[in-house]
């Protein structure tokens, strides 16, 4: 073999062995973003599952509240029905709104913010509340990450020959959305 011929092989070799590494970079990120969101699924599926109850509680106080009870159980049913970021977010920013405006609604009445259910659930919620937002944080920082590797050079390259596409940020679309309903009471 000539040393030419040795050169391009070497070349060769080290560029195929870059895009393998690319390639399995870029698979393990993808899955980290996977991971991400099915994070914050396990988050508002919990969620979900509270505010049934949270309802029930409600009613037997402010029964009356009708039109704000139902609010949120057609948020909650919307949410739970939405698939990809982009219509999840938009339902979970729903949902918030209609949770804020029952949480207004609980001001109102002092018997039920003493009751232990309904603190109990209070608790829950908040607890699940914030643990949305970290979910949602770490589902955004891997979609950065991710999404900068796909479209920086050289990695873009194996990006586009093996069709790896830009993943959505969880973003919530209503500023009031944006704040997790307000559960605690003084």
């Amino acid at each position: 073999m000539t040393p030419t011929l040795i050169g391009i092989v070497a070349v060769g070799g080290v560029v195929l062995l870059w895009a393998l590494a690319a390639y399995n970079g870029l698979v393990r990120m993808r899955n980290h973003v996977k991971n991400g969101w099915a994070q914050i699924d396990v988050q508002l599926k919990r969620r979900h599952d509270l505010i049934p109850n949270l309802v029930e509680t409600v009613k037997g106080y402010a029964g009356h509240e009708r039109e704000t009870l139902d609010s949120v159980v057609k948020a909650r049913s919307q949410a739970v029905s939405a698939s990809g970021v982009a219509s999840q977010a938009s339902a979970e920013g729903e949902l918030s709104n209609a949770l804020g405006r029952l949480m207004m609604i609980v001001e109102q009445y002092p018997d039920l913010k003493a009751n232990q259910n309904f603190l109990s659930l209070q608790e829950e919620l908040t607890s699940t509340e914030n643990k949305i937002g970290f979910s949602r944080q770490f589902y955004n920082d891997t979609v950065m990450a991710f999404n900068t590797k796909i479209q920086t050079v050289p990695t873009n390259i194996i990006a586009g020959m093996f069709k790896f596409d830009e993943e959505e940020f969880f973003e919530l679309q209503d500023q009031a959305a944006r704040e997790a309903p307000k559960v605690s009471f003084s």
